[in-house]
């Protein structure tokens, strides 16, 4: 490993170098994973456990090819949490069941008819845009996570809370910018780790339910309730994490020097099948995720095998040792608060990168009308949370920004090459730009 050896898809690994490695897999997928249920009101135990055994379905769909990991995705947040507030959390995992079924649905028409279609539907300019929403929108909750008790802006701001937060941002973006090796791909765990320390002597760590825990128990299981208007708030949220989900591929591709893309309808539908499964037992959704493309990318190892095991602790330690899972819940909200003004901001940057990268003219009102009517209806609705009433359904604000930026980029005239024209020959480059920078 000092001379960087390629180790690669197919090869196997001696059980001591295999162990520590794919647990640093597992603890790069960490942080992420485990605060998607945390602020959505899921389970984290059975997030981590659903994301372990979906990854290991992954593998099997893909035929142990692809080198990937499945954690929570943030896509998924907004409506999860609205639908959860509004209909409870077993309504919220019934649309997330229907999300996996999308993912299914679009592999299957991608396996028949090519992916051509879905250049068309979603190009980078409206997916960056959906993306930049997805951050912005959820920002306002991330500044009451960091400086209101009980998250409720009645209460006066307590400066502790801001002290704690502001001391975990700073160590997650201190360990990403200034360290380097390991401690540079778990920059999120390890402000996590700093923020949860500080907060000891603050009296801001409930003890109680780690100590009444058991060591060994059977994983926290919520079944889902099919409610169709839950569905339809949350099942379209997949077809921008497909989208993320292509340009992953696309970077492994680049990583490993192989062509996976062959493999596009496998990989889509492994994701498919566990995100459904993780919303028939209370975990969250999946996606592929780039904190570990990035650690294959530093260490130079993509041996599947190691994602196997990664996927069999995460698997045993959110399901079956609860005193982990008590652990991971104790975590004081302006700690979480911290972490998500930076991974939030991330998300948002994310997306306004992949607008400056897709080349397009905005000096063209055809590309500024797209983006300004998704970005103020979705960032508009989601930070002031509201939502549009038809009948007994309500369409948040990312939902109803991506359905309306969709029809718009279906109808509105070609101006420039900048969106209409090249969207279907940039779109995979574009999107492999920005997974390899995230």
């Amino acid at each position: 490993m000092a001379e960087q050896r390629i180790i690669q898809t197919d090869e196997k690994l001696p059980l001591l170098q295999a162990i520590p490695l794919s647990l640093q897999h597992l603890m790069a997928m960490f942080g992420a994973t485990v605060l998607v249920p945390l602020l959505t009101g899921l389970d984290p135990g059975v997030g981590l456990m659903t994301s372990g055994i979906g990854t290991i379905l992954y593998l099997i769909c893909v035929r142990n090819k692809i080198p990937s990991y499945l954690g929570s995705s943030f896509a998924f947040i907004v409506p999860i949490a609205y639908v959860a507030k509004m209909s409870g959390i077993p309504a919220a995992l019934g649309g997330l069941v229907a999300a996996g079924f999308v993912y299914m649905i679009v592999a299957g028409l991608i396996k028949a008819f090519g992916s051509a279609w879905i250049d068309r539907v979603l190009p980078p300019a409206l997916v960056g845009a959906v993306i930049i929403v997805i951050g912005l929108g959820l920002s306002a909750t991330a500044v009451k996570m960091s400086i209101f008790p009980g998250v409720n802006p009645a209460n006066p701001v307590d400066l502790k809370l801001v002290m704690v937060a502001g001391i975990t941002l700073a160590a997650a973006i201190a360990f990403s910018s200034f360290f380097k090796g390991f401690a540079a791909t778990i920059p999120i765990l390890l402000g996590i780790i700093v923020g949860y320390v500080v907060s000891i002597p603050l009296g801001l760590v409930d003890f109680a339910p780690v100590a009444a825990a058991n060591w060994i128990g059977l994983p926290n299981l919520t079944f889902p309730v099919f409610n169709m208007n839950a569905i339809l708030i949350i099942a379209p949220v997949s077809l921008v994490v497909i989208v993320e989900h292509i340009g992953h591929l696309l970077v492994i591709n680049e990583i490993t020097g192989k062509d996976f893309t062959p493999l596009l309808p496998e990989s889509l539908f492994g994701d498919g099948i566990a995100t459904a499964l993780s919303g028939f037992v209370g975990g969250t959704p999946s996606t592929t995720y780039a904190e570990n493309i990035g650690v294959m990318a530093v260490t130079k190892v993509y041996a599947t095998q190691l994602f196997w095991y990664a996927g069999a602790f995460a698997f045993l330690i959110g399901g079956f040792i609860p005193k982990v899972g008590a652990v991971i819940s104790s975590i004081p909200t302006p700690v979480m608060g911290g972490i998500s003004l930076l991974l939030f901001g991330l998300i948002a940057s994310s997306g306004l990168r992949m607008l400056v990268n897709s080349g397009i003219d905005y000096s063209h009102s055809r590309n500024l009308i797209l983006s300004s009517v998704v970005l103020v209806i979705g960032i508009g609705m989601d930070t002031g949370g509201y939502a549009i009433p038809i009948g007994s359904y309500a369409i948040p604000g990312m939902a109803l920004a991506t359905v309306i930026g969709i029809v718009l980029n279906l109808i509105l005239p070609a101006q420039s090459k900048g969106l209409a024209e090249t969207a279907g020959a940039d779109f995979g480059g574009d999107l492999a730009k920005e997974a390899s920078k995230g």
